[in-house]
């Protein structure tokens, strides 16, 4: 069984696991530099967490405010927990969180490889082409809620 936990706080455990399981699949694996990693939007965002049965960090993802809602930043599944639906989980508490809280819209920039994955759950590409971001290329999608 996993458990989600949510955070606005800077400097709770659930941002630090946040932080660690991003530095882990985009700056190791990756190689995205850290200064891009762990950015200026830190303090605006919102954290979700899963964490597994032996209360482990496998999961993680933040949420930005925006004008037509929340963008979805930082999908990050731990390498040893991929493959196991937390990808889906972490995704459904996103938009249960913007359900919850009235909004109307999540978007997202997908890493070119995992926008199957983000069709899979609903979302649609955007208007926007293909774009790189930290050398790696993405397109923009998003979910009317």
């Amino acid at each position: 069984m996993t458990t989600i936990k949510y955070t606005t706080d800077l400097n709770s455990t659930i941002h630090q696991d946040s932080v660690q399981i991003r530095e882990e699949v985009f700056v190791a694996e990756q190689h995205v530099p850290v200064d891009l990693e762990v950015d200026d939007d830190e303090g605006r965002c919102l954290y979700i967490v899963v964490y597994g049965d032996d209360a482990e960090p496998l999961a993680t993802l933040r949420l930005l405010p925006a004008e037509y809602g929340l963008h979805v930043q930082r999908v990050a599944v731990r390498k040893a927990a991929r493959g196991t639906g937390l990808g889906r989980v972490i995704m459904d508490a996103a938009r249960d969180y913007a359900r919850a809280n009235g909004i109307q819209q999540l978007r997202l920039d997908a890493q070119v490889h995992a926008t199957g994955f983000y069709t899979a759950l609903g979302y649609n590409f955007a208007d926007r082409p293909e774009f790189m971001d930290a050398g790696i290329p993405h397109r923009e999608m998003y979910l009317d809620l």
